[in-house]
């Protein structure tokens, strides 16, 4: 395994992170919560030492089942990383649910302290002041008391918003998504992260399976490798000299060989020189959904989250329909129930026209 230091810290940590937010469907929801924590096990004696989840991952089962094995290990042998913001707190916003919710994510864990505590889900300018304004106190409070020892935040911003959070130097790191598809877009912020000294953890590296799920569009990804598309894509991030860990999420064993594999002899270059070198290659989309499921709950019942996966089959040159009807199995007139409520589009981490694809999937019926 490669390491690389966090930002300006000494803490050493490994260039492929765990993501523990896919952990296997089935198995959570069967209760198989001892077969699922063999996957971090497996990923600790590979030499991945940093594990990120967060209340509500996986059923709300992430914690606990990341919990149960890094429990079985020595403490400094690992970075762990969980997350708060206004959804997690309840009703009631304050010094003590804050606490409440901290406590709750320790004691899953089975943990005294987080490394990394993030305030999460920042989708601009304003939801960070939002956010911040509200629990930002709350984190330092916590940090002084020794139960949290970096305060990092989770964005979906564009690199000048990003920017701009950063230059209030409240920060030790952050995460966010970045991958061969969104590149352009965020290379500033993280630059202006890296600058600071701010360690760089990267969400979404593999477009949230897009990019391993269409091999043949990201063929030019594994040009001069022995790496498959997935391996490579990884390889595409965690050879940024300013990106810290590259965040891929793992269901099964075979999915942490296939990371480790990806920084092998990995020689980290300047992030402008990977990207002029990729600069006309492949596909710069920013508009594609990466499944993060935040959209659900609408309140006609529309599944959102799988229409949104039909349409980037558009986007990528390939049929919705196929994807409707072989994929989810799930008809394109129940698109066209929307209301226009517009609560969707609220909750999208990537601001995307939702309303305007369901329409157009909707006149395929």
């Amino acid at each position: 395994m490669y390491y690389k230091n966090y930002g300006d810290t000494s803490m050493r940590v490994s260039a492929i992170g765990m993501g523990c937010m896919r952990y296997d469907e089935e198995d959570i929801k069967a209760g198989r919560l001892e077969k699922c924590a063999e996957v971090p096990l497996y990923a600790l004696d590979k030499g991945i030492n940093y594990f990120d989840t967060a209340p509500f991952y996986c059923d709300d089962k992430s914690e606990i089942v990341t919990g149960m094995a890094l429990s079985q290990v020595d403490r400094s042998k690992f970075f762990v990383s969980s997350k708060a913001n206004l959804n997690t707190t309840g009703d009631v916003v304050n010094a003590e649910t804050f606490r409440k919710r901290l406590e709750t994510t320790l004691t899953r864990l089975k943990v005294d302290y987080l490394d990394f505590y993030h305030l999460w889900c920042l989708l601009s300018l304003e939801s960070y002041q939002k956010q911040s304004d509200a629990l930002y106190e709350f984190f330092v409070d916590a940090k002084k008391e020794g139960l949290i020892k970096n305060i990092v935040f989770s964005a979906h911003m564009q690199g000048d918003e990003l920017e701009q959070v950063i230059e209030k130097d409240l920060f030790k790191g952050m995460l966010i998504g970045y991958n061969p598809l969104n590149y352009r877009f965020r290379q500033s912020g993280i630059e202006a992260a890296a600058r600071k000294g701010m360690g760089v953890v990267v969400m979404n590296p593999l477009g949230g399976g897009l990019i391993p799920e269409n091999p043949d569009k990201f063929a030019y990804l594994t040009d001069g490798t022995d790496l498959n598309v997935a391996q490579a894509a990884l390889r595409f991030v965690a050879s940024h000299r300013e990106i810290t860990i590259a965040l891929p999420g793992f269901t099964t064993k075979a999915h942490v060989d296939d990371a480790c594999k990806a920084v092998e002899n990995l020689a980290p270059k300047p992030m402008a020189e990977i990207c002029d070198a990729y600069a006309d290659k492949g596909m710069a989309i920013d508009d594609l959904c990466t499944g993060c499921g935040y959209c659900r709950g609408c309140p006609v019942d529309i599944d959102i989250p799988k229409y949104l996966d039909a349409y980037n089959e558009k986007i990528l040159g390939n049929s919705i329909e196929n994807r409707l009807n072989y994929h989810w199995n799930i008809p394109a007139a129940k698109a066209g129930d929307c209301i226009n409520c517009g609560v969707c589009e609220q909750k999208c981490t990537q601001h995307l026209p939702i309303i305007d694809r369901l329409a157009e999937i909707a006149e395929l019926a």
